[in-house]
């Protein structure tokens, strides 16, 4: 345990940061996984985990929790990954499908009440005036300057250089 006092602080501040960067980290990383596990089992949908997993690494990254090199070997590893993955194919049945007319949806009640209700109208009212343009539409006052009578000055005492 340390016995100064700065370092004891230094301490509680290096805790703090520790487990603020323990989220961010440990949140990269789970994305990063979840990335690289849709990638290999090639899943459709992996490209949306590739581009979460990116966008984790690059806030880590930005805030100093890991540094940038480290995010951008990370985000390079899995977009070869994804350029390399063949997604399954799904063998389904082909059905044929009918046209079907669709009906219009109804809106909701609420989104009714709102069509229903008229348009609010403004009354017409003068602009606010800001305090520029009033201060060039009111007229001028007159201004009274007082005049203080002022102490005549004392001439200065010089002091000569006696040699």
């Amino acid at each position: 345990m340390a016995n100064i006092k700065s370092q004891i602080k230094r301490n509680r501040q290096n805790n703090k940061r520790r487990l603020r960067n323990r989220v961010d980290r440990g949140a990269a990383r789970s994305a990063v996984k979840d990335a690289r596990s849709a990638i290999d089992a090639g899943i459709p949908e992996s490209k949306a985990a590739l581009l979460q997993a990116i966008r984790l690494l690059d806030k880590a990254a930005e805030k100093g929790v890991i540094h940038k090199n480290n995010a951008a070997r990370r985000k390079s590893r899995l977009v070869k990954a994804f350029a390399k993955m063949e997604p399954t194919k799904v063998e389904a049945e082909p059905t044929p499908v009918e046209p079907v007319a669709e009906e219009p949806k109804k809106a909701s009640p609420r989104r009714r009440a709102a069509k229903v209700e008229e348009p609010k109208v403004e009354e017409a009212t003068e602009p606010k005036k800001t305090a520029a343009m009033k201060k060039e539409t009111e007229p001028k006052k007159a201004t009274v300057k007082k005049t203080v009578a002022k102490k005549p000055a004392t001439p200065r005492k010089t002091t000569a250089k006696k040699e």
